[in-house]
């Protein structure tokens, strides 16, 4: 599922961000499955995670339903951050 579930995350937190264009969504597997790692703008880090990590739980509950049985696993990062 992985293509078209990343399109989805990045649709979802490009809407969300004063920066879209810095947006990039990456997936990685590690052992325990697929991991997006989304990657915004610093000044953007905030409007993604919300309040109390209500946004990032929301978008975290989206994609694990569009995933199906395996769910999915998201990691927000600003792109200043190296990994």
């Amino acid at each position: 599922m992985g293509a078209p579930l990343r399109d989805v995350i990045e649709h979802l937190v490009a809407g969300i961000v004063d920066h879209p264009d810095d947006v990039v969504v990456r997936t990685k597997q590690t052992r325990r499955g697929e991991l997006f790692e989304v990657r915004v703008n610093p000044n953007d880090l905030g409007k993604v995670i919300g309040r109390a990590g209500r946004t990032a739980t929301a978008i975290r509950t989206v994609a694990s339903a569009l995933a199906g049985r395996g769910g999915a696993r998201i990691d927000f990062v600003d792109v200043d951050r190296q990994r």
